[in-house]
């Protein structure tokens, strides 16, 4: 696309490492809400969720926000169809279809057509900004993707055919292509704080979300309110929304959306542990050997980003945290 940001610089290799350290927290987080939207499928239906998630979100970051969002109102101004689109991809859509699909297909379904999101993103900023993927980089992204199958599919590739697909995959597919646009355009956010653009696509989230948790309430869902319902939703709220955001969104301008996509193979491996921790499952062979396999093609992306070309024609990102 003609007049697109230039990628970022590659960083220290020491800034490198921490980038890589909290999107590892991220998709710790972000495996934690795909257990949580799963476990209250049926106390909370999914647009109504989402919209408790957002509305929490947006009052956390506000006082945060307010005072970074008088000064950044013009450059906001300026920027307004770009807030607008990855509020669409990456809060809208993203959310909306992956809630939606944990209600109609299996953990298992959702976890192996998430590890898509890192093809999705090269293939994506491939089209849009002509960035071109290294063959190690190609090659980690493999190994990632392998490491994911490894872990969804116990170690029997024989179970692959016998996985099912239907109308919740496709909600989930939906947001594997969300998730993979908001990666690939946010180098296109206008130059505003971090927490004023959080509050800016929050409250977009929140107010789309409004019409259609009203929808499926006045068309017989409802909250069943309890005690895990309501930790759930600040959960929700907090973690994966806020905390979250604001590193993923930092770690993407630091590292590029290839390599920022590329963590989301972490998310399978993250969610097996849990399962481990919380529900007291074991930890088999195919764990290690998938983890093995992540790790492995994480560390030949960084490799790539250390070797990276065109680095003198290449500008500082933009600042995600005033």
């Amino acid at each position: 696309m003609a007049g697109s940001p230039p990628p970022p610089p590659p960083p220290p290799l020491s800034g490198q490492w921490r980038a890589y350290a909290l999107l590892a927290l991220v998709m710790l987080l972000w495996a934690g809400n795909s257990i949580v939207g799963r476990a209250v499928r049926a106390d909370i239906p999914p647009f109504t969720l989402a919209l408790g998630r957002w509305l929490i979100a947006t009052l956390v970051v506000l006082p945060f926000a307010l005072p970074n969002l008088r000064k950044d109102w013009r450059a906001a101004r300026a920027g307004w169809w770009w807030i607008l689109v990855l509020g669409f991809f990456g809060i809208v859509c993203f959310n909306a279809l992956i809630y939606s699909g944990l209600h109609y297909t299996t953990a298992t379904n959702a976890l192996l057509l998430q590890a898509s999101i890192p093809a999705g993103v090269l293939a994506l900023d491939r089209m849009l900004h002509g960035t071109r993927a290294k063959p190690i980089q190609l090659a980690g992204v493999a190994l990632s993707t392998l490491g994911v199958l490894a872990i969804v599919l116990r170690g029997d590739l024989a179970s692959l055919a016998r996985l099912q697909f239907g109308r919740g995959d496709m909600l989930v597919l939906g947001g594997v292509v969300a998730w993979s646009f908001y990666t690939v355009l946010l180098r296109r956010r206008p130059d505003i704080s971090g927490t004023s653009f959080l509050l800016l696509i929050f409250a977009l989230g929140a107010l789309v979300m409004a019409p259609l948790s009203a929808f499926e309430l006045a068309h017989g869902a409802s909250v069943h309110w309890s005690w895990s319902v309501v930790a759930a939703y600040g959960y929700v709220g907090l973690f994966p929304s806020v905390v979250a955001y604001i590193i993923y969104n930092a770690a993407t301008a630091k590292l590029g959306a290839g390599r920022a996509g590329q963590a989301i193979t972490l998310m399978p491996l993250f969610g097996a542990l849990l399962s481990v921790v919380l529900l007291g499952e074991q930890l088999a062979r195919y764990h290690v050997v998938g983890m093995a396999l992540i790790l492995a093609g994480i560390v030949l992306s960084a490799l790539a980003l250390r070797h990276g070309d065109n680095r003198k024609s290449r500008v500082a990102p933009q600042p995600v945290e005033s």
